[in-house]
């Protein structure tokens, strides 16, 4: 049985169980069997996240302050990072090319920024499509999103 098939048995059972005394621990350990359920199903399965090696984007801090390159997929981040500092971030003509984050800093008037190079983000990112949330989960500790 799926998870999906798991879910609609426990609401069903859910809708089916009357509210009382008697029942109120029996109702609160279904929604709880159906939380984890539901987080399951949000979160991907292990080993279909697409090869990108797991391990998230979490990098150290180093620097005066932190840019992070959050964008569609294809449209010049790396060539950027490139660009600007001596990190050599993989370009090519195919979408996707950088799968996980690569950082780089830079030196401007003796103040160091670190910039990161994430993967594109897809539409669906919100929800987790194409590690859609971990992309979005660097911006909040940067200094400057681009």
């Amino acid at each position: 049985m799926g998870i999906q098939e798991r879910i609609k048995d426990i609401e069903l059972e859910l809708s089916r169980t009357q509210k009382n005394k008697a029942t109120t621990t029996h109702i609160g350990m279904l929604k709880g069997q159906l939380a984890r359920l539901r987080t399951q199903l949000m979160m991907p399965a292990p080993g279909s996240e697409g090869g990108g090696g797991g391990g998230g984007f979490a990098v150290a801090k180093s620097g005066d302050g932190r840019v992070a390159l959050i964008g569609f997929p294809s449209v010049g981040k790396s060539s950027l990072l490139n660009a600007v500092t001596d990190t050599n971030s993989e370009t090519a003509a195919y979408e996707f090319t950088t799968l996980t984050c690569i950082p780089g800093n830079i030196v401007i008037n003796d103040t160091k920024i670190q910039m990161l190079d994430l993967p594109g983000i897809i539409e669906g990112a919100s929800s987790g499509k194409g590690r859609g949330r971990e992309v979005i989960a660097v911006a909040p500790p940067a200094d400057l999103v681009m």
